[in-house]
């Protein structure tokens, strides 16, 4: 009886392979690549232009190449004489700014959260209607609302103080929106019924559920109102009238009026911006971990 050696098989790929070139054609590749090189030249060469302005005199901004540094290099001069002019009168716009911007960012993060956990995840009647109403909120400009909070902030008597700034930046329509639209996407209702039988009251659910949830999205409401309040110019210029109560944007644009009578306010000003975006940019390298492990959630199961 006679055995025949059994042939290796050849391995086949099957014959109809997923394609993977979706997106991958080099035209495609080099359009997509120069809109965002395009984009990105929008967004950093603004920054870096007041980068190399701070770092030079009055003289050489306006006698050597904008886009260039100077042969002299006077940034810590400069940065010197904002701290130091009028008795550091910039460090006290700078923590105006950050109690502005810090402390209502925050709060008003806390009441998106709420708000927004709210409508998406109990039913009451008018729920529509209030949210409704609040999306209406989002199509009204701050500018349209300066100057009626102003009547009312001085009827009330806290016009020119801390308050006339701080209270209407404790409000954001738009977070609301987002933490609702977040909630109904991802806070789990039988994750909030689980927690209800094991006895936790609904304010413990929502503190410790409902946020750590929302993480991505209260990071994203952060950081707009950090960068809207920290920007903010026309509230405080119709609310304040103490210098000593002013914000960053109104004290720098307070200096920069004065450059047709003192040039040495360039110096100032130019320092002083430079001084101002480095907050802004701390808090987003700070706080993009959160989006990069938000924006993945769910999407492998």
């Amino acid at each position: 009886m006679t055995t025949t050696a059994s042939r290796p098989r050849k391995l086949t790929a099957p014959a109809s392979s997923p394609d993977r070139s979706a997106g991958k054609r080099r035209s495609s590749t080099i359009i997509v690549t120069s809109l965002l090189v395009v984009v990105a030249l929008y967004f950093l060469v603004p920054v870096y232009w007041v980068v190399v302005a701070a770092t030079k005199s009055t003289e050489d901004l306006f006698g050597t190449n904008g886009f260039w540094f100077a042969p002299t290099f006077s940034l810590w001069e400069n940065i010197a004489r904002v701290l130091a002019y009028d008795n550091g009168i910039f460090l006290q716009w700078f923590l105006n700014s950050v109690l502005y911007a810090g402390v209502g960012a925050l709060v008003a993060t806390y009441f998106a959260a709420a708000g927004g956990y709210a409508l998406a995840k109990y039913e009451f009647r008018g729920r529509n209607l209030v949210f409704g109403t609040i999306l209406g909120g989002v199509l009204v400009p701050g500018t349209a609302t300066a100057l009626p909070l102003f009547l009312l902030f001085s009827q009330m008597g806290i016009a020119n103080t801390y308050w006339s700034v701080l209270l209407p930046s404790l409000v954001s329509p738009f977070g609301l929106f987002l933490c609702r639209i977040y909630s109904q996407a991802t806070v789990d209702t039988s994750l909030i019924e689980a927690a209800r039988l094991d006895g936790a009251s609904e304010l413990r659910i929502f503190h410790t559920i409902g946020l750590r949830v929302l993480t991505p999205a209260l990071v994203t409401v952060f950081l707009f109102q950090l960068v809207g309040i920290w920007n903010n110019y026309f509230l405080p210029l119709v609310m304040l009238s103490d210098s000593g109560l002013y914000p960053i944007t109104l004290g720098l644009n307070n200096w920069l009026s004065q450059v047709d009578r003192l040039p040495e306010f360039y110096e100032l000003t130019t320092g002083g911006v430079l001084l101002s975006i480095i907050p802004l940019g701390i808090a987003m390298v700070v706080l993009q971990r959160f989006w990069r492990g938000g924006l993945t959630e769910g999407s492998v199961k």
